[in-house]
């Protein structure tokens, strides 16, 4: 007999690796991929997977409780990976409703719903959350899974308080849940907005190449890939209860990070090296931007075995070589024609 696992956000750029993984690696497993398909959620990223017997798509905001209730009633929901959620701090700062609305509204109703109809006998809810809700560091130090929550915007804000929604419905109701926090990600298929990928998209345009302040914040970066690996872990052998930090060990500040990227594009557009690096335009800081993050992954890494597969080195040029060679996706995307996706393969299909 089949599990069915829910995999919430499962069209955007973390999601979409993480059902690729578990659609190909466990084939006993009904993936069912909910995502309310808003301008991140790209289901061209996973056309490969339309004919796969243990995949299905279904369209639903997780803040419609009423369409949210129906999937786990007809679909028998075993365990949630949820990753649905508003993410980019810019947006978060011009809209905070949005993000109160799906980060922290979203997960209740999803709770609820896991808490009504889900195995909670066997199965178990994994809320994938972020670094950003322990708040900023100094020079020294790393966030650990005891770090005190101090969130700085309004998307760490929302953040948290999911995370704790998460936690008081397993003291409360005694649903058995997982978190993890991982730090900034990097690989194929992010949406353009996104640090790298926007310089990657500017360099090849020759565009200014916009950095925030004199770009010395610092963050950690894990390969989208590795984040998924750990997610399997996590969700396989994480005690219940418990949270893990997912990081890299792997530091940048953001200013050498686009220098380096400035350096490994001019060599591949066959460019005169430092061309690509007169692009870059300093610009006014965003409110509120936290300093330094950057996470301790030991309790991960010594009690689940889990460790990153590939170098920063080894993952930059990979992911750099991805876009490079997807030229189409990368216009889609930027156009909005990959909207259009959607359309195509699911208006005439019957809902639920």
């Amino acid at each position: 007999m089949k599990k069915n696992i829910l995999i919430t956000g499962g069209a955007g750029f973390i999601g979409s690796h993480v059902v690729r993984r578990f659609v190909n690696k466990y084939p006993d497993y009904q993936i069912i991929n909910l995502d309310a398909l808003t301008y991140a959620g790209n289901l061209a990223n996973l056309a490969d997977l339309e004919s796969c017997q243990n995949y299905e798509f279904h369209k639903v905001d997780i803040t419609n409780a009423t369409e949210v209730e129906k999937i786990f009633q007809s679909k028998k929901i075993d365990s949630v990976i949820h990753l649905a959620a508003e993410s980019h701090v810019d947006r978060s700062i011009s809209n905070p409703l949005e993000f109160v609305m799906t980060n922290v509204v979203g997960t209740v109703i999803l709770l609820n719903a896991f808490k009504a109809f889900g195995n909670i006998e066997s199965g178990r809810f994994y809320h994938v959350s972020t670094d950003e809700v322990y708040g900023t560091l100094g020079d020294e130090g790393k966030f650990t899974e005891t770090t005190p929550y101090s969130p700085n915007s309004p998307y760490s804000a929302s953040k948290a308080s999911s995370d704790h929604f998460v936690r008081a419905y397993g003291e409360t109701y005694h649903l058995p849940f997982v978190i993890s926090n991982c730090s900034n990600n990097y690989g194929s298929h992010q949406f353009p907005e996104k640090l790298i990928p926007l310089m990657i998209h500017n360099i090849k345009n020759n565009k200014p190449l916009p950095v925030y302040g004199k770009g010395e914040n610092v963050r950690d970066w894990l390969w989208v890939n590795d984040h998924a690996a750990a997610i399997d872990v996590v969700f396989h052998h994480g005690k219940l209860s418990e949270t893990y930090n997912i990081g890299g060990n792997n530091e940048w500040k953001n200013i050498d990070l686009v220098k380096k990227l400035c350096e490994i594009m001019d060599r591949k557009l066959g460019r005169t090296k430092g061309d690509s690096e007169k692009l870059i335009t300093y610009v006014t800081d965003r409110a509120g931007h936290d300093f330094r993050y950057a996470i301790d992954a030991s309790k991960l890494e010594t009690e689940l075995g889990w460790t990153p597969s590939v170098n920063f080195d080894q993952g930059f040029e990979r992911t750099i070589d991805w876009y490079l060679e997807n030229e189409e996706w990368l216009t889609n995307v930027t156009s909005g024609n990959y909207q259009l996706y959607y359309q195509k393969m699911y208006e005439n299909r019957e809902t639920l």
